[in-house]
Parts: structure tokens; sequence; C-alpha cells
């Protein structure tokens, strides 16, 4: 066999054998969350990304923190891509909660890496290198199963059949149902990206915190929605594409209103 197919198969192999937990929305949706951030940044951030990113598109920099889990060197960065939760916690409790969060998860990582972005010294590797995350983790947080229960990995122990074929809860909400809609990333982008004044400047306001009440809450009502070995197929679609839809257009104006704040300087 040759070098280069060996070399296929042992990138296939670690690639399969990366956990779901750290894979919210696939390539699919991250691309997504990333091309409507594009259309909703201002001038300044839409030429500080572009001088950082370069000939880089967000879309194509928003994976990038997946990708680079076949290294292992970067290996700490495993549980900056979400946030486990415990069942039935009320809004006032989780706020609390966030306010009071010290532990390496995506909330604490997005605060850190924002603070990061806005020091002008900051060497011109680690900005590139921070931006793909923080595109990468806004998108993660939005994914609702993001903010699952430690117990069961965000969902992945929660096994399910999607059209006869075997799958776990954060699956589906990673790629099963996005994929089944058989659109490009630009084709899904162009389909979802409608907003009134009102609601884009609502979303705008929002913070971090507000970001991970929301997913927390929509993850509560998908817990209740489903037990193991349930028979997912188009009725589940119908049900919920709609809120999937609806958190991949907040992800993409959330992104972009925290990169304009950290860029208005």
């Amino acid at each position: 066999m040759k070098f280069w197919s060996l070399k296929k198969l042992f990138f296939a192999a670690i690639l399969l054998n990366i956990p779901f937990q750290s894979m919210a929305w696939g390539m699919l949706g991250h691309r997504v969350v990333a091309q409507v951030a594009e259309s909703y940044l201002s001038k300044k951030a839409s030429r500080e990304v572009k001088n950082i990113l370069g000939h880089e598109s967000m879309a194509m920099a928003s994976n990038w923190a997946d990708f680079i889990k076949s290294e292992p060197a970067y290996d700490y960065l495993g549980n900056w891509h979400y946030i486990n939760l415990p069942a039935g916690m009320s809004t006032e409790k989780l706020e609390k909660y966030l306010q009071n969060d010290t532990t390496t998860n995506a909330y604490t990582r997005i605060n850190f890496l924002s603070s990061e972005l806005k020091n002008k010294a900051l060497a011109k590797e680690k900005k590139v290198m921070y931006l793909r995350i923080l595109i990468h983790i806004v998108g993660d947080v939005h994914q609702p199963m993001h903010t699952g229960r430690f117990e069961d990995l965000g969902g992945n122990k929660v096994q399910l059949k999607w059209f006869g074929q075997n799958t776990n809860l954060h699956r589906v909400w990673d790629s099963d149902m996005l994929d089944n809609q058989n659109l490009s990333y630009t084709e899904y982008t162009h389909s979802i990206n409608f907003l009134d004044k009102k609601r884009l400047h609502s979303l705008q306001q929002e913070g971090a915190t507000k970001w991970i009440i929301n997913s927390y809450k929509i993850s509560e009502n998908l817990y209740s929605k489903v037990k193991n070995d349930d028979k997912l197929s188009y009725r589940y679609i119908y049900d919920n594409i709609e809120t999937a839809n609806q958190q991949l257009l907040n992800g993409g104006v959330h992104l972009a209103a925290l990169l304009n704040d950290i860029f208005k300087n």
C-alpha cells in the first residue's frame, strides 16, 4: 500500500475515534454560522478579520478547531468545545453558576479568547489560532447538546435510530438533521438568513451568558422528547428543524456582534 494511502487511513481512524461531543454542528453547521456572521460584521471588524485570516474565509476557518484534533499537541483544547450542565437548573441558578465559573469550558474560553483578541500586541500566529477557535466555539454553544449533561456526554449516550441507522441524540443535532437538508453551506445560509431590524438588534445585545442559557433550555426540552432506542425520521425533522435553523442564525449574529465589539477600537 502506498504511503499516502496509509496516511489517509491513519487520519480517518483518528477522526472516527474523536468524541462526537466536541464536533458540534459538523462541518456544514459551523460553516453556516460563520457565513451568517460575515454578513453582519462591521466594516472595521470585517477588515480586521481579513487582516488576521488572509484569504481564508470565516466559513473555512470555522472547522479548524475540529480538524486539529488529529494533532496530540492540541489535546488540551478538547473541553473548550462544550459546557456540561446538570439537569433542571433554573435561569437564576444557571446565571449564578456562570458568574462564578472558573473551569475550562466553552463559556470561559469564549471570554478568554475575546479578551486576548482585543490585545493589539498579540502575536500574529496567536491571533490566527484564537480567531479560528473563537469562530468555532461560538458555533459550538449554539448546538443545544453542547450545553447538555455530563452523565451522558451531552446526549452521546442517548442511543437512537435515524432512518434505521444507529446514531445518538448529540449526533442528530450535530449533523444528521442538517445533512438531511441536502444543501451546501452557502445555500443553507441563504435559506435562513432573514431578520427584521428589531430582532437583529435584540440578538446583537445578547452576551455569552444568554447564549448558554438559551441553548440549555433547548437541550432540556430535547432530552424530554426522546428516550433510548427511539426511532427518528421525517417527523423529528419536521418538529425540530426550525429550532436548529434558528440556532444557526442566532449563532451567526451573536458571533458577528462579538467580533464587532472585539475589533471596535
